[in-house]
């Protein structure tokens, strides 16, 4: 039987991004302890550096607590500095519950991140006007697609609105 609990000394960093101003390690560890509707992951950003760009979503809550350093918070259309043991929660929502953490401070920055875990997930990204749609599921293969917003179509668009044939 697993233990339900890691020390967060003892995680494994499993995602790695070194994409410019995208740099960070995260460590998700939430099937390791045996979660199954929350997820858990720990974030190193390095001085400079946010881990993904300024998003909102519409259904995954997010919580994080500042566990080392200090940086800043893009929360809607306002910046708050943050730092350690601070509690910062993004519920769901549009561009006013859009959220990004900077690493604004010399040293490296580290929190605990907790969202509910679903299926089914929108993400809507203000500064590069797109849309993320992912889907999962046990049977199916996984969905992950992004789309710019402006593009938007109508919906019947290619489609055809002629009659079948053989039905009257």
């Amino acid at each position: 039987m697993r233990k339900p609990f890691v020390n967060l000394d003892d995680v494994e960093f499993n995602r790695v991004e070194e994409n410019g101003f995208y740099s960070s390690r995260l460590a998700q560890f939430s099937a390791t302890i045996g979660a199954r509707k929350l997820g858990y992951n720990l974030t190193e950003l390095p001085p400079g550096s946010a881990q993904c760009p300024y998003h909102s979503h519409r259904i995954w809550e997010e919580m994080f607590l500042i566990l080392e350093g200090e940086g800043e918070l893009r929360y809607g259309d306002q910046t708050y500095p943050i730092r350690k043991h601070d509690v910062i929660a993004c519920p769901t929502g549009g561009p006013d519950t859009a959220h990004q953490i900077i690493n604004t401070g010399s040293t490296t920055l580290r929190y605990l991140s907790l969202s509910n875990l679903e299926d089914i997930e929108v993400c809507e990204y203000p500064d590069a006007n797109k849309v993320g749609v992912f889907a999962a599921g046990a049977s199916t293969p996984g969905l992950r697609t992004f789309f710019r917003a402006e593009g938007d179509v109508d919906y019947y668009d290619r489609e055809s609105t002629d009659p079948r044939p053989g039905s009257a």
